[in-house]
């Protein structure tokens, strides 16, 4: 897993030294102002990807068996509906229900009136330009 995480951070940003998604994910986004669909995918949703790739590559492998041995689909990135098998894109919760955590302010050397965290009544973060420090 980890070497397909160093993959996918590549795949975003060339001259990164981040080893893991989720770390690119914050340093694109709070220090390098990418927007949300230039960032890589958190490493949950990236997890469920490459179970549903790995389970694909499984049924190609095996498309001149005779009776082939196929896997549950739901412990390779999918969930059973009423329509059928869908993707799980995630484990983790809607961001709907923690975008708060979303706000970042952009102060230098402590937070003023002006500070976006500050007007939403939250803590810095290390999303913010203060890292928090504030």
């Amino acid at each position: 897993m980890s070497l397909l995480e160093r993959f996918v951070v590549l795949m975003y940003d060339r001259t990164s030294d981040t080893m893991e998604v989720n770390d690119a994910r914050k340093q694109l986004f709070a220090h390098k102002s990418r927007a949300l669909e230039n960032i890589p995918p958190m490493q949950a949703a990236l997890q469920q990807h490459i179970k549903r790739a790995s389970l694909q590559g499984n049924c190609w492998n095996q498309t001149l068996v005779l009776n082939p041995e196929l896997r549950i689909p739901s412990d390779w990135g999918w969930t059973k509906q009423a329509s059928g098998w869908q993707p799980l894109w995630t484990t983790l919760p809607e961001a709907s229900k923690s975008c708060h955590e979303l706000i970042h302010c952009g102060c230098k050397k402590g937070c003023t009136g002006r500070c976006k965290c500050t007007k939403a009544a939250l803590k810095c973060t290390a999303l913010c330009a203060c890292s928090g420090d504030c």
